[in-house]
């Protein structure tokens, strides 16, 4: 008699489990998981840093948040580089004095390859929007504004920290010197906030 209590109890046990887990004791196969319609997105690859930059540079694309100059040829990344830019970054240049970096799609129009700051590629800021603007409000809207490297006193391989040109966007000498041996006159800069 005592086995047959312990064979039904253990049978009691089997069904309360059996009811609890659903019958989720015995594994079924997973139905088959139809695939996603959607191809997956190709993430933009870094530019290869490794290989010497070949042919001219047609657009300069400048983030001043990010802290990044990104040059394109032929509408493809080739280079990024670290920028640091005027001395009170927020907002949009309005005038002589304001250390704030211009925004907007300008031009480079000018190489100056005597510096004070190693190499210096120049912008076409300020436009004649920003003339005007300047003119109606009676103050100077200031000029220019260059990408260029370090300063000249400062040792090789050193770089000013923060944000310390005076609303020009400074690079790493090295970088300076390829850009400006890729970068003709009258490739689009465009900066945005």
């Amino acid at each position: 008699m005592k086995k047959l209590l312990r064979i039904l109890l253990l049978l009691l046990v089997l069904w309360l489990l059996w009811s609890m887990f659903g019958g989720e004791l015995i594994r079924r196969p997973a139905p088959p998981v139809a695939p996603d319609p959607t191809p997956p997105v190709a993430r933009p690859q870094p530019p290869d840093l490794s290989q010497p930059l070949r042919g001219k540079i047609d657009r300069i694309l400048i983030e001043k948040g990010a802290r990044r100059l990104t040059a394109y040829q032929d509408g493809k990344r080739v280079r990024e580089y670290r920028i640091a830019l005027g001395f009170a970054p927020a907002g949009d240049k309005v005038m002589q004095g304001d250390g704030k970096t211009p925004e907007g799609v300008y031009k480079i129009d000018r190489r100056n390859d005597r510096s004070k700051f190693h190499l210096s590629l120049g912008i076409d800021y300020p436009r004649p929007e920003d003339r005007a603007r300047a003119k109606k409000g009676g103050y100077n809207p200031g000029g220019d504004i260059f990408i260029h490297g370090q300063p000249n006193q400062i040792a090789a391989g050193y770089r000013v920290k923060g944000d310390w040109t005076e609303g020009c966007v400074a690079i790493d000498n090295p970088q300076i010197e390829e850009l400006f041996a890729a970068t003709p006159l009258g490739t689009e800069v465009e900066i945005r906030p």
